[in-house]
């Protein structure tokens, strides 16, 4: 007889995997505690995520300040068809599903590179902090501190870009003037300011590897780099895949502090700066509350079936890698 059936057929195996009728009433008070630290952050969640969103209400009405929403004109899906029916629309579309598609792809092996880099010195204490310090830094910075810094750069006539050029013989370039400049400047900046925070979940996911499986490996002669493709990177696989499911939901969404206040609302540079965000803004300077409750709504919808079909599609091809 094998040991599994041995193991089946034991009454002490039975007896563990037989659960007791208040078994969920003792795991509750075993966690109180843990609950109770939650409660904060719960009510919180609540009243700032849930509460509100009757206001999608606004995005079927003729929203007027002085009426409220309950008492505003009920219009169907007018609001929708500001998105729709506006001649930008292909623009503003393209614009934003390719930078979000392309920070998804170059964060990710950005921030697996870095980690992966991090994790080789990790033994070196002063080192990693003073590297995570350096690079997680600009992550606090605001957009609009970003957006100075950016100008100083970029400055036509007082700019370090240009006296680097006029340095090495070099004419001019005004980057305000010309939009195709802009592509590789936002996804610079965008990698700059975020790449630092990015990096630190999988250098987290790295620490927690079982160390036993790299002093097998090494025994068993391989390198580093055969170490860092067997062992790291796999072991990074479920957290990849987890954090690009949940990058999907944004890809029809883009970060109006990064495509507003860097290329400064320039009017010349739209081809290749605007979003949808942007052009949402521009619409709710008329005070179109009602447009941009409907173009927040359906950003939500399709964010929700992006993340929905990435996971299923995940779920076929590796189901422990899977959100649900």
């Amino acid at each position: 007889m094998s040991i599994m059936m041995k193991i089946k057929k034991s009454p002490l195996h039975l007896n563990s995997l037989t659960r007791p009728s208040n078994y969920k009433k003792g795991m509750f008070l075993r966690n109180f505690e843990l609950l109770l630290l939650c409660m904060p952050a719960l009510i919180c969640y609540f009243l700032f995520s849930y509460l509100p969103m009757f206001g999608l209400l606004m995005a079927f009405k003729d929203y007027k300040l002085a009426q409220g929403i309950w008492g505003s004109k009920w219009i169907g899906l007018k609001n929708f068809e500001f998105l729709f029916k506006s001649v930008e629309l292909s623009r503003i579309i393209r614009n934003t599903v390719t930078y979000s598609l392309t920070f998804i792809v170059v964060g990710l092996v950005l921030n697996v590179i870095i980690a992966l880099l991090l994790n080789e010195i990790a033994s070196h204490r002063r080192a990693i902090k003073y590297y995570q310090t350096t690079m997680i830094f600009p992550n606090f910075l605001s957009w609009v501190i970003v957006g100075y810094i950016t100008y100083a750069v970029f400055n036509p006539s007082l700019g370090l870009f240009n006296q680097v050029r006029e340095a090495i013989g070099l004419e001019r370039i005004d980057v305000y003037m010309e939009a195709s400049h802009w592509p590789g400047i936002l996804i610079f900046v965008n990698m700059w300011k975020s790449i630092g925070m990015g990096s630190m979940f999988y250098f987290a996911a790295l620490i927690g590897i079982d160390e036993s499986l790299y002093e097998a490996a090494k025994i068993d002669g391989a390198s580093r780099l055969q170490q860092i493709y067997h062992i790291s990177i796999p072991g990074l696989v479920p957290l990849m895949t987890i954090m690009s499911i949940l990058a999907m939901g944004s890809v029809f969404r883009g970060d109006f502090g990064l495509f507003y206040q860097i290329p400064r609302d320039v009017s010349l540079l739209y081809e290749t700066t605007d979003i949808i965000d942007t052009y949402v803004f521009r619409g709710l300077q008329n005070s179109n509350y009602g447009m941009a409750s409907a173009v927040g709504f359906v950003q939500s919808v399709i964010g929700l079936l992006l993340i929905t079909i990435t996971n299923a599609i995940v779920k076929r091809i590796s189901p422990e890698n899977s959100m649900f």
